[in-house]
């Protein structure tokens, strides 16, 4: 019996590399929250109070970024682009 010398199961790594590329090219790299801005109506620093963040900034391999927050959120991380940072 000969030994098989090329398998589908040798080029997964391909199938996940082009995946990783893919989605790189769609989404760009993550980036974490580093700072946000909120309304302030009197509780200063209290956890536990409730908060309408306007403003979030991400800090990633592409730079600092400042958005918005949605629905007065701030998620823990978002993908940037490096070509102006679009979403």
């Amino acid at each position: 019996m000969r030994p098989r010398l090329i398998r589908p199961s040798y080029f997964a790594w391909i199938i996940l590399l082009a995946g990783l590329w893919l989605a790189y090219s769609i989404l760009g790299l993550p980036h974490v929250i580093w700072a946000y801005r909120y309304l302030d109506h009197g509780q200063g620093a209290d956890p536990f109070v409730n908060r309408y963040y306007t403003s979030c900034t991400f800090v990633g391999p592409y730079g600092v970024f400042t958005r918005d927050a949605v629905a007065g959120e701030c998620g823990w991380f978002a993908f940037f682009k490096s070509e102006g940072g679009d979403r």
